[in-house]
């Protein structure tokens, strides 16, 4: 059977890598080495934690040998079945090109705590497309699409498996921090993301005491009713006739911007709901983004900015963008868009990744960690006064099971200045990719 599944040897590759790189990126130490071993003995039972650096190294050497074993033209493997394949079909090419895009998220994911692996990394694959093919336009995104047939497998706020009124669909809104960013740029993205919203608030003059009516469709609202919401809930008003986002971490969310269903399970008509596409089960549009154009771009433009690679910045953030929008169905957009939006160095491009990380897991919050950027803050109800940095080892499910190991990961994190009486597992404590590099704080 040797040489018979070599596709499938490097898929395996790419998606080991895909899995142990995010849990690297979440916890820190993790097991790896030793993971998923277990049946080969107790001695497996309670793995080692090997360190987030010689994870991140491990994926990378997986990756490269991923990129030659699905090196061969298509017509040279075997035993490949696109329908099992839910990705790309039993393309060969495509999966090469993910194994390549992913190594270079993770050397630009080295790039504050070892910028000399991650610029060798970069100029290695930047420089030689012809052995390392990247993502580089839309239609080979990394992308899962969804079933749609059951709860198990349809896009998670659907409304027609939850059917409450207090479900996940109403529950979920938008962050005045993405809103307003989308608003300033006049982006188009933000119409395919998010309804308007369904009743605009509507100020009357001081002298119209107590008016409080729906007139063609907008809630004409007195001032002195407006004192009166925001002396009882401590929250501010947003008269936006089209979107509006709640603040980050407000105390009153489910009373925010006067909603009359005071209760953030229900349908706030004052403030943005996600767009009627992610009420269903399935659709071109809702999928699993694993690794897209768009963030190799902005990965290219990122290392051109410091002098590695290929390029300019300023062409690969333009095309980062330009591949987002088409991933999302208004690629059109882009010539009128992009002179509002011009390339200004490190913060253009990390706000720009952020925006097209809609939906791509926590990319953003990686980039954020790494940088500082966007200058994200808390809102008023968090616990601390600075984003977390990582997730904690939960006692029921780490600690307890492999108390030996767990502890010995714990006593390498860095505790910041947040932790408060937190232990050294914090989600405020720093794992070793962001020791010593004085990011984000």
């Amino acid at each position: 059977m040797d040489g018979e599944f070599k596709f499938h040897e490097g898929v395996g590759l790419v998606i080991r890598a895909y899995a142990f790189g995010m849990i690297a990126d979440l916890w820190g130490d993790a097991p790896y080495s030793e993971a998923l071993k277990a049946e080969e003995g107790a001695e497996f039972f309670k793995p080692v934690y090997d360190s987030q650096k010689d994870i991140y190294t491990g994926i990378l050497a997986d990756l490269e040998n991923a990129n030659t074993l699905l090196s061969q033209d298509q017509n040279s493997y075997e035993n490949i079945v696109p329908s099992q394949d839910v990705l790309y079909k039993g393309d060969v090419s495509k999966w090469r090109k993910f194994a390549n895009s992913l190594a270079l998220r993770y050397y630009m994911r080295l790039s504050a705590k070892d910028p000399g692996t991650a610029k060798d990394g970069i100029n290695k694959i930047a420089s030689d497309p012809a052995k390392y093919p990247l993502i580089t336009n839309a239609d080979d995104d990394a992308n899962v699409a969804f079933i749609g047939t059951s709860p198990s497998d349809s896009w998670d706020s659907n409304t027609v498996f939850d059917t409450s009124e207090s479900g996940r669909y109403n529950r979920k809104k938008l962050c005045s921090t993405l809103v307003e960013v989308l608003q300033a740029l006049n982006d188009p993205r933000l119409g395919v993301w998010a309804n308007k919203i369904e009743i605009p608030l509507v100020l009357e003059p001081s002298w119209a005491d107590d008016r409080d009516e729906i007139i063609n469709g907008k809630r004409h609202i007195a001032q002195n009713i407006v004192d009166e919401y925001q002396a009882a809930w401590g929250v501010g008003i947003d008269y936006d006739q089209e979107y509006v986002g709640i603040p980050p971490a407000v105390f009153s969310a489910s009373q925010y911007n006067l909603n009359p269903n005071l209760d953030q399970g229900r349908l706030n008509p004052h403030a943005s709901q996600l767009n009627d596409i992610y009420k269903e089960t399935a659709g071109e549009l809702l999928l699993m983004r694993m690794m897209s154009a768009s963030e190799v771009h902005f990965i290219l433009s990122e290392a051109a900015l410091y002098g590695w690679g290929q390029g300019t910045p300023e062409a690969h953030y333009a095309a980062g963008i330009q591949q987002s929008m088409n991933a999302w169905g208004v690629g059109d957009a882009f010539d009128d868009y992009i002179g509002g939006a011009p390339y200004s160095g490190i913060e253009s491009i990390i706000e720009q990744k952020w925006i097209a990380s809609w939906t791509a897991a926590a990319e953003s919050w990686f980039d954020y960690r790494r940088t500082g950027l966007p200058d994200l803050k808390t809102g008023e109800s968090a616990i601390r006064k600075a984003l977390p940095l990582r997730f904690y080892y939960h006692f029921d499910q780490e600690i307890s099971l492999n108390t030996e190991n767990a502890n010995a990961a714990i006593d390498k994190l860095e505790p910041t200045q947040f932790i408060g009486t937190d232990s050294d597992n914090s989600p405020w404590s720093k794992s070793w990719l962001l020791q010593g590099t004085g990011l984000p704080y």
